[in-house]
């Protein structure tokens, strides 16, 4: 390994030694959340049963369910296996929520890429905006929600559904905290109570003690292959909120009259809660590494958002490399040091759902799961790495540094 990266290793050690005590924090008290949970369902082994068919009495299914409930603070959840990724969650929510005129309005700017077709951003005939619903959108401002222009759109306009993206996906902005959501949403309810208040929660949860439902959000949706699902669940999401949204939601998942009732979980339940019951270690993984990244990075002259210091709202750790080429090659270097196809070496393609080309490096166990030490961009301007996860910060130590080896070899190339 180059001197300088050992070297620059040896000067962040120290600096980390605050944040990571910041994390182990963070850890304790949403681990104490959980478990409580567990215990206030009474999670018993009966509850790994598996169902087939139509699913129905799935009573591990139907415990999860309220597990997570208890854990968001909401009346009721929708956790399953038929919900294949945090985009289809998002995806079954807006086509629940909204009918032919009415309107959805963004206020974290334009959505990430795989809801363009989703929304009718970009043209699709399965859209939202197929079925006549409406679209409009207001961007950030310095990184945070533009109150004034918000307020006016609301006094102006009636909204069905507000979405609010906290992480900042393919974008250059940051991710929105929660004091941040807390504080729009007050604002919000004020001038227009009936509107409905949807987050999308993925690579936020458990980051900090909150979550959106605990300050005003009324429905929240996010990936089991990212924090919650804590490294273990294959597949799955999960959507949470007020009792008649999620029953809305459910019925736009399998079918009007029948909603929660049927859904087999196939075996699925295990790997539900065990994931969930490692979840806080996993992002506290998580976040450890992407703070050692961002040390390192910045100590090394990389530009990083956010830096290593800074209150997170997720587990994305950017690097803005500014050129394509380091872009291409750091991401080569997390899939060459990755304990699963380590041979295998990314390279820009395109991709369903995606504008651009993208590389995305994810030697995980689970087919891409976010939550497993990753790293992907699309090849835009200015050309940043998103980097995720880590099931353990030893192995995401372990992977980074030999990866920042990687890129600086091939720099001097």
């Amino acid at each position: 390994m180059r001197e300088n990266i050992k070297q620059a290793y040896e000067k962040t050690k120290p600096l980390l030694e605050q944040e990571f005590l910041k994390i182990d924090k963070i850890c304790e008290e949403n681990s104490a959340k959980i478990i409580e949970a567990f215990w206030k369902n009474k999670v018993s082994e009966i509850h790994f049963n598996s169902t087939t068919g139509y699913g129905y009495g799935d009573i591990g299914r139907n415990t999860i369910e309220a597990v997570y409930a208890t854990i968001f603070k909401a009346e009721d959840a929708l956790v399953r296996n038929q919900l294949i990724s945090g985009s289809h969650a998002l995806s079954t929510t807006l086509f629940a929520l909204l009918r032919p005129n009415d309107l959805l309005l963004s206020i974290t700017g334009t959505p990430y890429d795989t809801l363009h077709e989703v929304i009718g951003i970009k043209e699709n005939k399965s859209s939202l905006k197929s079925f006549g619903i409406k679209y409009e959108e207001i961007n950030l401002k310095n990184n945070d929600f533009d109150e004034t222009k918000i307020i006016e759109f609301l006094k102006q306009n009636k909204v069905k559904v507000i979405e609010i993206q906290r992480s900042k996906g393919y974008s250059t902005r940051k991710s929105i905290t929660i004091e941040q959501l807390e504080k729009i949403i007050s604002k919000i309810k004020k001038i227009s109570p009936d509107t409905i208040i949807m987050v999308d929660n993925c690579y936020c949860e458990l980051v900090s003690t909150k979550e959106p439902i605990e300050v005003g959000a009324d429905i929240c949706v996010g990936s089991l292959i990212k924090n919650m699902g804590g490294g273990i669940a294959p597949n799955g999401a999960y959507i949470v909120g007020r009792k008649d949204l999620i029953h809305l939601c459910a019925e736009r998942l399998t079918l009007p009259g029948e909603g929660k009732e049927v859904g087999p979980s196939l075996g699925i339940n295990r790997e539900f809660l065990k994931g969930l019951f490692l979840a806080p270690s996993i992002v506290r993984n998580s976040l450890k590494t992407a703070v050692l990244t961002s040390a390192l990075m910045d100590e090394l002259g990389f530009e990083v958002e956010p830096k290593y210091s800074e209150t997170r709202a997720d587990i994305v750790q950017n690097i803005i490399f500014h050129n394509k080429e380091d872009l291409i090659h750091y991401c080569q270097g997390i899939q060459t040091f990755s304990a699963i196809d380590s041979a295998s070496l990314p390279i820009p393609d395109d991709m369903p759902g995606y504008d651009d080309q993208v590389i995305m490096a994810a030697g995980t166990f689970t087919q891409g799961s976010s939550i497993e030490l990753s790293c992907d961009g699309p090849l835009r301007e200015p050309f940043i790495a998103y980097q995720q996860g880590s099931l353990t910060y030893e192995y995401g130590k372990i992977s980074v540094l030999n990866a920042i080896n990687y890129l600086l070899e091939k720099k001097n190339n």
